[in-house]
């Protein structure tokens, strides 16, 4: 250009040639560039022209490729835009994010480097006001693009991932903080920004395995390394997440994991999670698992190993959840677990039933299930234990809903499609989580822990023909009544030489605990009574049994319990001696070690010198001549059994009227001791496919002569068989009219006067009182010997030890 055109053009383009030296390589005009800075600051309204000027000059370098010019002409972009801040500038601005454009899509890796470096530079900059029509369309693609690089030069290739990472979290910070401006959080967005930054996470070479917040690391790591300069950028984009758009920042995740089939083997998905839990704010933690669910459910009829992949995520995921906020979400999450838990059990069953073709590839399949089932398992659990007390009882609450009894219809999880195995299957997996939800679980009462409305359904499977459901239900048990961790030292059943070195902790009972214990005790006593006298009872089923006869001794025994305990280890000792329910010779001295064992414990317990001296009589005479009546002996492997036991003496037992007897002379008040103990009989007896204890509804007079020994029992019986032989064959309708009974009985009970329904009440037990005496004349035919006892049982209900009456027979005394 001759001097004179020169002269006639505007000043500013005077101004930015005279920054571009003859040659490029002696870089940018220092003293010119001065000139050039001055005069834009002095005339802003001129920034627009020189911005325009200098991107045609670089487009066309850029065309011609003088690299040299363009770092020049980038150089001069850069300093112009850090000393010029007014409201100018923005033209300005449009003008530089066109040149940068413009490197981004050369083909140059040292171009594209180039304009990322100048468009980071720009992203820090702090603008007065926002510029809500300029949009980042472009850049989030581009940078998005450069982060997949797949370079043949792994130098080069590194090189532009880095500044494809760099870019995207310069985008991200130019526009996340402004809420007007929320372009970046849209789906087409963050559907490119989150999959590159986990494409370049997923190269590193060892996943990072820490579970806390993350540590700094150091500037050449974050500059060199693509893996962690994602990983960073990534945290920083969900840090600025908020209730809004945290979902849009979530869901690119599941694709990209599920794309790359990272869910089997999971440790990238699990890492990736780690770092959304500790990034997001925590009251957002719960959007997070809500996702994680959803997914879940999308993905219910993958592999096993995918879903329990999933699971795996959930539980850490909750593990981080449950230190902070976890929200509206505590049912959702343990409904949503149990229902894929009723999903991998009728997966499962249904493998297990297409026959033995293919039996290995089952077999594999059976066990991927399994896998399923105890990520569960240990995810509701977690869940579960790190939840506070009253959502814990609520929890509680609902699992038990969930878990199937035979016969009834209470419980809320569709078992249509599984079968019986497939029902078991789902008991045994729900009683576990409960279990795992109970663990550590301290209330100050035991009302607390087990109302009602929780007992009474937990107890129901306890009387199912299925040892390993009883020992689930037990250890619940266990969990609920020890609040003083005196578990562990009970374990194990045996003969403890002094209870005291043991060092129980106990604590004087409460008057909650003593009014539970009056309205549900017999209830547990039945239960224990009945689990006893299983035919399918293991060493762990007795241990357990014993285990819970110690800890109500411990955490809800006064005089009374105690009495009732003492009576319920005398009525196990004589059903293994008479064997009514014809037990293997295994299990009834199984009973007995029980019982021995139990004795042994509450004598010491209640310190009672005459109790302890007839308990421990009683078990050194077993040790010298039936040892088999001992725990140690009878559960080791091996253990000789006698060929019967009704031709042992009776010192071998305990007696009713010795230890009545010593704890008599203690201030115990012993008169029930001599009442034998009877279970109540309830329905859950045939809700549970068990035996009746009374199946008959027919009367029955057993005289027992009061000479003979309290070991020895003789039973005469007779029994009007109509009406039995009427109820085995109405069954269902039987069943129909007790419950409609049950109805109308409750039903009036609320609605009726007070004075109507005690004066009925009185007229139904003047009208027993007459019936019972007319049974009496008759049906009693005096015994062979002077004197006797009485025993009428009729239905569910079992008179025993009535007061004594004097009957018109000669020397016969009636109880």
């Amino acid at each position: 250009v001759c001097c004179c055109c020169s002269a006639l053009r505007p000043r500013y383009k005077r101004l930015v040639d005279n920054i571009f030296p003859e040659d490029p390589k002696d870089g940018l005009v220092k003293a010119d560039m001065e000139k050039l800075t001055f005069y834009a600051v002095s005339a802003p309204e001129k920034l627009d022209r020189i911005g325009a000027y200098l991107a045609e000059r670089l487009s066309r370098d850029v065309v011609r490729h003088r690299s040299g010019y363009v770092l020049i002409a980038m150089e001069a972009l850069d300093q112009l835009l850090m000393a010029c801040h007014s409201q100018s500038i923005k033209p300005f601005v449009e003008s530089f994010l066109h040149m940068v454009a413009k490197l981004l899509e050369s083909g140059e890796p040292k171009l594209q480097v180039l304009g990322t470096n100048s468009f980071v530079k720009f992203a820090n900059i702090e603008e007065d006001t926002p510029s809500y029509h300029r949009r980042y369309d472009f850049f989030v693609s581009r940078f998005s693009a450069m982060c997949h690089s797949c370079h043949s030069d792994p130098e080069i290739r590194t090189e532009i991932r880095i500044a494809g990472i760099r870019g995207i979290q310069g985008v991200v910070r130019k526009t996340v903080n402004d809420e007007l401006r929320a372009t970046i959080w849209e789906p087409q967005h963050m559907d490119k920004i989150v999959p590159s930054l986990l494409f370049n996470m997923q190269k590193i070479e060892e996943v990072d395995s820490r579970i806390g917040p993350p540590s700094s690391p150091s500037v050449a790591d974050k500059e060199e390394n693509p893996a962690v300069l994602a990983e960073n950028c990534f945290r920083e984009l969900l840090g600025r997440a908020t209730f809004g758009n945290m979902n849009n920042a979530v869901r690119p995740v599941f694709a990209h994991l599920d794309h790359h089939k990272l869910w089997d083997p999971n440790e990238f998905a699990v890492h990736c999670f780690k770092i959304i839990m500790y990034s997001i704010q925590a009251q957002y933690s719960h959007h997070v698992i809500q996702e994680i669910l959803g997914h879940l459910d999308a993905r219910k009829k993958d592999s096993p190993r995918v879903r329990a992949g999933i699971i795996q995520v959930l539980l850490e995921a909750v593990a981080i959840a449950a230190k902070g906020s976890i929200g509206p979400t505590v049912l959702e999450v343990f409904n949503t677990l149990l229902k894929h838990l009723r999903f991998s059990v009728e997966f499962e069953a249904n493998d297990s039933q297409q026959g033995s073709v293919g039996s290995i590839t089952l077999t594999s399949k059976d066990n991927d299930e399994k896998i399923v089932q105890n990520a569960i398992i240990q995810t509701i659990g977690f869940f579960g234990s790190n939840l506070p007390d009253y959502q814990r009882s609520e929890i509680m609450m609902f699992i038990m809903g969930k878990v199937p009894v035979f016969g009834t219809s209470t419980h809320t999880l569709d078992i249509s499609q599984l079968g019986d195995l497939g029902t078991r299957r789902i008991q045994i997996m729900l009683l576990r989580s409960l279990l795992m939800v109970t663990s550590g679980y301290k209330a100050k009462t035991i009302v607390t822990a087990l109302p009602g409305s929780f007992l009474d359904p937990l107890l129901s499977p306890s009387l199912m023909e299925d040892y390993e459901l009883r020992q689930l239900v037990l250890e619940v048990m266990h969990n609920l009544i020890d609040r003083h961790d005196n578990r562990a030292k009970l374990r194990g059943i045996r003969i403890i030489p002094d209870v005291a070195d043991l060092k129980i902790k106990r604590e004087k009972i409460c008057r909650q605990d003593t009014s539970f214990m009056k309205k549900n005790g017999q209830q547990l006593y039945r239960h224990i009574y009945l689990g006893c006298k299983e035919e399918d009872n293991v060493q762990k089923n007795y241990e357990l049994l014993y285990t819970s006869l110690a800890l109500i001794t411990i955490e809800l025994a006064n005089e009374e319990v105690v009495i009732d305990l003492i009576r319920l280890a005398i009525a196990l000792q004589d059903s293994a001696v008479v064997n009514e329910d014809s037990l293997p010779v295994f299990h009834r001295c199984g009973i007995m070690a029980l019982v021995a064992a139990y004795l042994n414990f509450v004598s010491q317990m209640i310190a009672v010198p005459a109790f302890c001296q007839h308990v421990s009589k009683v078990i050194e005479i077993r040790t010298m001549e039936a040892p088999y009546f001992l725990p140690e002996h009878i559960f080791r492997d091996k253990c000789m059994l006698p060929k019967s036991l009704e031709k042992h003496d009776k010192n071998l037992y305990f007696l009713t009227n010795k230890i009545a007897e010593s704890l008599g002379g203690s201030g115990y008040s012993v008169e029930r001791l001599s009442v034998p103990y009877v279970p109540q009989v309830t329905d859950e007896d045939r809700l549970s496919r068990r035996k009746s204890i009374v199946d008959t509804v027919s009367i029955q007079v057993d005289i027992l002569p009061h000479n003979m020994p309290s070991d020895d029992v003789v039973s005469n019986t007779e029994e009007i068989t109509f009406e039995a032989l009427k109820k085995a064959i109405d069954t269902n309708g039987m069943e129909e009219q007790e419950k409609e009974k049950r109805r109308l009985v409750i039903e009036k009970f609320q609605k009726a006067p007070f004075e109507e329904i005690a004066a009925q009440c009185e007229s139904k037990a003047n009208l027993l009182h007459d019936r019972l005496a007319q049974i009496l004349e008759l049906t009693i035919r005096p015994p062979p010997s002077p004197s006797g006892t009485l025993t009428i049982t009729s239905g569910h209900a079992q008179y025993q030890s009535v007061p004594v009456y004097e009957m018109k027979f000669p020397d016969l005394c009636v109880y």
